[in-house]
């Protein structure tokens, strides 16, 4: 059986005055690794959208940098317009990284033929392997499993992270992994982690294990020894984090503003971003002590 794969949705550090904080952000780097996962950085909880071309191209290097080979590094190219996403996705080519991700238009709404011309273009501009993003609550755009079937065909598409949080819908790109040999299927919602890789998920991509990242491993760990029974304990534990941290509210905020509350060098989002107010601090502490944290 292929080994799977904990990959970490890294949060980007900032400063006071909102100025990316890289050596902070190659310290989270450091702390993954050290923990057995690997990273994917400029993401949702990478606060992405709040990135200028030049600091992700900037971030990118710097997060390739720090891995050193250690782990592998997928970066999030994926834009409105295909001409800024191709332009920055051969950025990252020439940086050297193991995968670019491309998070579906967001803004612009796009039939399935706009969706599979924008992955084609992208796919065919670079030489490093590209990985289809979905994530509809964010882009109002989703990848039909049947477009992800056409686009699978590609030589240069590796795969699909699935963030839309549906296990019907995660089941139906697992369905296309089977199909199309060499198209990898990584899920993104924290509480189908170990059933994702059951179920023939090449990995998982997580925002989570910013807070958690050894339970993380854990679960990949058990699922890759096939003890189930350690899996199970571990998701448990992701799971139930998961629900009590994000009925508080925006889950990228709640996972950044946890992690700072016990690390306060990866700062605060940008704005406008929500910050929370001493309220939600309190219960979003109350959290971290019933889990150990």
């Amino acid at each position: 059986m292929t080994r799977k794969e904990a990959f970490v949705a890294l949060v980007t550090c900032f400063n006071a005055d909102e100025t990316v904080n890289y050596a902070a952000t190659r310290a989270q780097v450091r702390r993954q690794v050290e923990a057995g996962n690997h990273i994917m950085c400029a993401g949702t909880n990478g606060d992405f959208s709040a990135l200028t071309f030049e600091e992700k191209v900037l971030l990118c290097g710097e997060v390739v940098d720090e891995v050193q080979g250690r782990a592998k590094v997928i970066v999030n190219a994926g834009m409105p317009a295909t001409f800024e996403t191709t332009a920055l996705a051969r950025e990252f080519d020439a940086i050297g990284v193991d995968g670019i991700a491309v998070i579906t238009p967001f803004f612009i709404a796009c039939t399935q033929d706009g969706l599979i011309r924008h992955f084609t273009a992208v796919a065919d501009a670079v030489d490093t392997p590209v990985y289809l993003y979905d994530i509809p609550a964010r882009t109002q755009n989703h990848i039909e499993p049947a477009t992800a079937r056409q686009l699978a065909s590609h030589g240069n598409i590796a795969g699909i992270k699935d963030s839309g949080g549906s296990q019907e819908t995660l089941a139906a790109y697992l369905e296309v992994g089977r199909e199309i040999e060499g198209f990898g299927v990584y899920s993104g919602p924290d509480q189908l982690v170990q059933w994702s890789l059951e179920n023939g998920a090449k990995g998982c991509i997580s925002g989570l294990g910013n807070v958690l990242p050894e339970v993380l491993a854990r679960i990949v760990g058990c699922v890759n020894a096939a003890d189930g029974e350690g899996a199970a304990k571990a998701q448990k534990i992701y799971t139930d984090f998961r629900t009590d941290l994000y009925k508080l509210g925006y889950p990228p905020a709640l996972v950044k503003r946890a992690l700072y509350l016990r690390d306060p060098s990866v700062g605060a989002s940008r704005q406008p971003a929500l910050l929370p107010d001493p309220q939600t601090d309190e219960a979003i502490e109350a959290v971290l002590q019933v889990y150990g944290l």
